[in-house]
């Protein structure tokens, strides 16, 4: 019964990794921890640990990675800044997909104004977009390595 609370406590972090609404690696983490703690095997503290670095090389790799991309198309952190909180803010007005809609409305804003020509600031806002799929990509490829690997250690015990 453990291991499928454990299992369950996964599945909704992955979920939360592509819907921000969950902090999905957090839960991730923490399941593997409390697995962990649970079986209180070394095999399973080997387990949990390849899970926690893998979950923490993916967040190093999500900020610095697509943060880079974006520095060589010229967009700055004001105007991902600027997206993140109108993202926020659509959150609240159109929940879940108002997050999205407010990302990419207060990126193409913040680029408009930046850039002084509407035209100009579409590319910006593209590459925007980009790199937070990358990002959201990065951290869902170390969440699923992480719950394979847990997955892994249950199939073969």
């Amino acid at each position: 019964m453990g291991e499928l609370l454990v299992g369950l406590a996964i599945a909704v972090g992955l979920v939360g990794v592509v819907v921000p609404i969950l902090p999905g690696t957090v839960l991730i983490a923490a399941a593997l921890v409390v697995w962990a703690v649970v079986e209180g095997t070394g095999a399973a503290w080997l387990v949990c640990g390849i899970g926690l670095v893998l979950l923490l090389v993916s967040g190093v790799i999500k900020y610095t990675w697509p943060g880079r991309r974006l520095r060589d198309a010229g967009v700055p952190n004001r105007s991902i800044i600027i997206g993140g909180l109108l993202g926020i803010v659509g959150f609240f007005i159109i929940p879940v997909v108002g997050l999205f809609a407010g990302f990419v409305l207060g990126t193409y804003l913040s680029e408009a104004q930046r850039r002084r020509d509407a035209r100009l600031a579409w590319p910006a806002t593209m590459h925007a977009m980009k790199a937070v799929g990358l990002s959201m990509l990065i951290e869902l490829f170390g969440a699923l390595c992480a719950a394979g690997i847990w997955l892994g250690a249950v199939a073969g015990s």
